[in-house]
């Protein structure tokens, strides 16, 4: 990947529903090469998809909640249980495996404190094999971005 190819897809976070030839002037390339780098894109796989950002809110999932969660061990069987179950759960919106004292860190989106309490219970309670878990409430974003920083 080279520089043009950071400029179109950095171009695309900012607004992946430009057309090509705004794509292409915001680039400096003619449209046909434009189109050709983003197919290239595409197919590799270094572009893989395009979304609408929701708020959250205006959805009706006003709560976000950044879970930690440590499991009691962590063999195979365990750890392929645990993340096949969460991979399930559409309040997840991600999953990610860390370092240190935590082993996973979800975000979560719920209606309100009622439907956090029931998706601990019932969801995540129910899958076993997990020794702590720790929840942090969101009350605002400083930053939240889906563009990458440039790369030189």
């Amino acid at each position: 990947m080279d520089a043009k190819d950071r400029q179109i897809i950095r171009a695309l976070q900012q607004n992946g529903r430009m057309t090509n030839q705004e794509l292409a002037a915001k680039v400096n390339l003619s449209p046909s090469p434009c189109l050709r780098r983003v197919k290239i894109l595409e197919a590799s796989g270094a572009i893989k998809g395009y979304t609408a950002e929701v708020d959250p809110k205006a959805y009706g999932l006003p709560v976000t909640v950044f879970v930690r969660i440590r499991l009691e061990r962590h063999n195979g069987e365990d750890v392929q249980h645990f993340e096949s179950r969460v991979m399930a759960m559409d309040e997840v919106l991600e999953c990610v495996v860390m370092t240190g004292a935590t082993d996973y860190q979800l975000r979560v989106v719920v209606s309100g404190l009622d439907a956090y309490e029931d998706f601990i219970r019932h969801r995540i309670h129910p899958i076993g094999c997990i020794a702590s878990i720790d929840s942090s409430f969101v009350y605002g974003f400083v930053k939240k971005t889906g563009v990458f920083p440039r790369v030189d």
